[in-house]
């Protein structure tokens, strides 16, 4: 995934996950970007709950320039998710800084879901996410000090729409216990976070992620 956002490098990072299924039950699906989370409401068609996102930092030398560093932070906030059929599902997510950058940011994505039990997953669909002035400002700006010091041009930027992307994922069982786990990511930066001088410099407006990872799976009786 990029090292921090606006990135033009990638940096690798462990790629976990818990789910659970009770008896005959198949396992719930996770797109690869959500937060961790849990549903305290739950319908036949709608979950919402709390959910807990890992923001990295961001310092001077992944840049290459003497910008502030961004301190890494958790974020909190709520998602919710709405299945307009089995196949077919729509989420939102807005989470806060609890440190580092100190701003809103959110998530919404549609995803279309194609299954067979648990024997194999492959999701794919559409992102676009949004952020706030303060988010963008930490990531993206460039206050009159760090102009002085880097040669940017002085940059203040708004909040609005961060990106718009697509995501895809696929999970192969191997056998009862053993399988396999990929995806891919790509995000166009747009808007104030596509015109910062730290993304036209020493950035990029192509934001790509991607991940593999084996899975178990535990039997509890």
């Amino acid at each position: 995934m990029p090292s921090y956002p606006g990135a033009d490098d990638v940096s690798f990072r462990p790629l976990w996950d818990i789910g659970r299924a009770r008896g005959e039950e198949v396992f719930g699906f996770e797109a690869p970007d959500e937060s961790f989370g849990i549903p305290l409401i739950s319908t036949n068609r709608l979950e919402i709950g709390p959910v807990l996102n890992y923001e990295g930092s961001r310092k001077p030398d992944e840049v290459g320039v003497p910008l502030d560093k961004v301190k890494a932070t958790f974020e909190a906030g709520l998602s919710a998710d709405y299945y307009l059929t089995d196949s077919f599902r729509l989420r939102g997510e807005a989470r806060r800084g609890l440190g580092g950058h100190d701003g809103w940011i959110g998530v919404a994505s549609a995803d279309y879901v194609l299954r067979d039990g648990d024997s194999y997953l492959f999701s794919i669909g559409p992102r676009l996410t949004v952020a706030n002035a303060r988010y963008h400002r930490a990531y993206f700006g460039v206050k009159p000090d760090e102009s002085a010091a880097t040669g940017l041009s002085p940059y203040r930027p708004d909040g609005g729409i961060q990106a718009a992307g697509v995501s895809a994922s696929f999970l192969y069982q191997l056998t009862p216990k053993w399988g396999v786990y990929s995806y891919a990511k790509y995000d166009r930066l747009v808007g104030e976070a596509a015109d910062s001088p730290i993304v036209h410099t020493y950035g990029s407006r192509d934001q790509f992620s991607g991940g593999l990872a084996l899975t178990y799976t535990f039997n509890w009786d």
